[in-house]
């Protein structure tokens, strides 16, 4: 194969390697499938809730992550707890 036929080809893979890996997390739908495993939307919403201030939420959501084992990416988790707050709690962080 000559020279650059390879880097053609080579030049094609990464690109899609990278695109592969930098595939969105998506809160919403992360939620429906995890989250309500365990409860609905009312914990969020309900009066006496638990999580009280955004570092709270931020605790309440990495003992969620590690209690399901699903080890997600630091920023996967940030983006987590930003749909949370923006969507339920409205916290000020």
């Amino acid at each position: 194969m000559p020279a650059f036929a390879r880097i053609a080809l080579t030049t094609c893979l990464l690109g899609l390697t990278a695109a592969a890996l930098a595939a969105e997390f998506e809160a919403g739908p992360y939620l429906e499938q995890n989250c309500s495993r365990c409860h609905g939307t009312d914990v969020y919403t309900r009066e006496n809730r638990r999580v009280n201030s955004f570092p709270a939420l931020q605790a309440q959501v990495a003992r969620c992550d590690a209690n399901l084992g699903t080890k997600l990416f630091p920023e996967d988790l940030e983006l987590l707890v930003d749909h949370l707050n923006t969507n339920y709690y409205k916290f000020d962080n």
